[in-house]
């Protein structure tokens, strides 16, 4: 394993790891006591959403820039069939985005609302109806089934994958505290990533 390799790893986890505790309650608890429960629900998701996505940048960079070795390359028909399920994937997460609600997503419905908190509603119908976290699963999905995969993108891909299916044990963690026992409920009914078929 090479150098380049290795360093985009430990990026990748200080990545998620920072994403992580930003998201916790404890911190969230921390800031709303710092800057005033108004002013939070105002611009924490926003601005969190701007840290995590600017955070990303270093991790790109190194991507582009890293010595890299090429691993396989999906061959004609069968790199249609990826673009396809990859379209599939995409249509997944934006329809999620939209179920949720764009504007919410982004933050920028607090801000607009000037930080008037919405009651937390627990989103069970459309793609949640499917599987439990269905953003998550359109991003594994069209990660990876990118039609030429190199060391540097595996190593990064199979970190944000464990980082992903952690994350979202976390977060179903905070849920139920949330929303117990309707969220319990939820949970022994509709799968965490992959769609029952029967």
């Amino acid at each position: 394993m090479t150098f380049g390799t290795i360093s985009l790893i430990i990026t990748s986890i200080l990545w998620g790891v920072v994403h992580s505790v930003l998201a916790s309650h404890t911190v969230k608890g921390w800031m709303r006591r710092a800057v005033g429960i108004s002013m939070f629900d105002r611009l924490y998701r926003f601005a969190y959403n701007v840290f995590a996505l600017s955070s990303l940048y270093p991790i790109a960079a190194m991507l582009y820039t890293f010595a890299d070795r090429p691993l396989y390359k999906i061959p004609s028909p069968w790199v249609y069939i990826a673009i396809t399920v990859q379209a599939l994937a995409a249509m997944i997460l934006i329809s999620s985005i939209v179920q949720t609600g764009v504007a919410d997503f982004l933050g920028l419905g607090q801000w607009y609302n000037l930080g008037e908190s919405k009651p937390a509603t627990l989103m069970t119908h459309g793609w949640y109806a499917i599987v439990r976290h269905p953003l998550y699963l359109g991003i594994l999905m069209f990660a990876w089934l990118i039609p030429e995969m190199t060391v540097n993108r595996l190593a990064v891909l199979a970190t944000f994958t464990i980082y992903i299916v952690l994350g979202a044990w976390f977060e179903e963690r905070k849920l139920l505290k949330d929303f117990d026992p309707a969220y319990a409920e939820y949970k022994a009914h509709v799968p965490m990533f992959f769609p029952r078929i029967w």
